[in-house]
């Protein structure tokens, strides 16, 4: 038991001692190796960090909820870019032409609905056909995008609504609007997880699919709205974003699953499902901000920033083995 407690104890702590072990290297390498004067766990460069997680890691705590349930989903940079090419193109259509800035709700609700009914699409098929998740969300990651294509050609879709920009880069207590969506994000996940017969069914889910069958939880309907969660979380992202930005390229979103699902792994999340926390998971996302923060602080390309968080993650994953099979290993004893 108390080495159960041990194992549970470094899952959820590990990620917030890398993090500050990342504040104490940066700081400290950077004093040498900088070629910026500032330091660089300025105030306002950590708040600034807190905004540029945002977009990713309202992804991540999505991504979250679906590989706790023993599931996973690619497309979600391709949603992310089609709701961002809703909301935007919509503020131009006709029909909208006299609402002025009442266009601004009328847009983030068709990109939230686009989202919305693109993830429920990928949980439908999921439930109905058996074909594993990761397989259904590879395609619908390459029909998506190429809906995004389709749309609007190889050109950017842009409309600057200033409005709407002013609220974007607003801030509120010292922090802009883009950290309160991430936070406020991860309160009510963590509520969702933490307090409600969906959350707990969840994680069994995630643990033993044929066990929760028998318990009778309905699995498939469960696991539809958990994919239209996530797609929903997508749009929301784009709509955080592209509220202050204005302007998105089709190829937008791309690798943002591959972002997530190292966040939430490095979070502590199992792959295999039925274990994760959204509070770790929002920890994974602040550290792999800081590393490409601080590795560029300290001189480093994109390619060496990529390399070291793919070692990083894989070291990971090896951890998470060796504790969960030391873990079984002493159940049979």
């Amino acid at each position: 038991m108390q080495s159960e407690q041990t194992v549970r104890f470094l899952k959820k702590g590990a990620i917030w001692a890398f993090i500050v072990l990342e504040l104490v290297f940066f700081s400290v390498a950077g004093h040498f190796l900088s070629l910026s004067e500032g330091a660089f766990m300025d105030l306002d460069n950590m708040l600034l960090l807190l905004k540029q997680s945002a977009p990713i890691g309202i992804i991540a705590l999505g991504m979250t909820v679906i590989m706790i349930n023993g599931n996973i989903d690619l497309s979600v940079g391709a949603i992310f870019a089609f709701s961002a090419v809703i909301l935007l193109d919509s503020m131009t259509w006709a029909v909208f032409a006299g609402l002025g800035d009442w266009v601004i709700p009328v847009s983030w609700g068709l990109a939230l609905l686009t989202g919305t009914i693109l993830g429920a699409i990928n949980g439908l098929i999921v439930w109905k056909t058996g074909v594993d998740a990761f397989i259904v969300t590879l395609g619908a990651m390459l029909g998506y995008r190429g809906l995004v294509f389709m749309y609007n050609g190889e050109q950017p879709t842009s409309e600057l609504n200033w409005t709407l920009v002013d609220f974007a880069e607003a801030q509120f207590l010292g922090l802009h609007t883009a950290t309160w969506f991430l936070l406020g994000c991860t309160l009510v996940l963590w509520l969702l997880m933490t307090r409600t017969v969906h959350g707990r069914n969840a994680y069994a889910i995630g643990d033993n699919r044929e066990a929760a069958v028998n318990a009778g939880i309905r699995v498939g309907p469960h696991m539809m709205k958990n994919f239209m969660l996530i797609g929903f979380l997508s749009a929301l992202s784009a709509v955080v974003f592209y509220s202050e930005s204005g302007s998105v390229n089709p190829n937008d979103g791309s690798l943002y699953e591959l972002w997530a699902i190292t966040a939430v792994v490095l979070g502590g999340t199992k792959l295999a499902g039925g274990s994760g926390s959204v509070i770790s998971t929002l920890g994974g996302v602040i550290a792999i901000q800081l590393l490409r923060k601080g590795l560029g602080y300290i001189g480093s390309d994109t390619e060496t920033v990529n390399l070291v968080i793919g070692l990083i993650l894989i070291a990971v994953l090896y951890l998470d083995r060796q504790l969960n099979r030391k873990g079984k290993e002493e159940l049979r004893i």
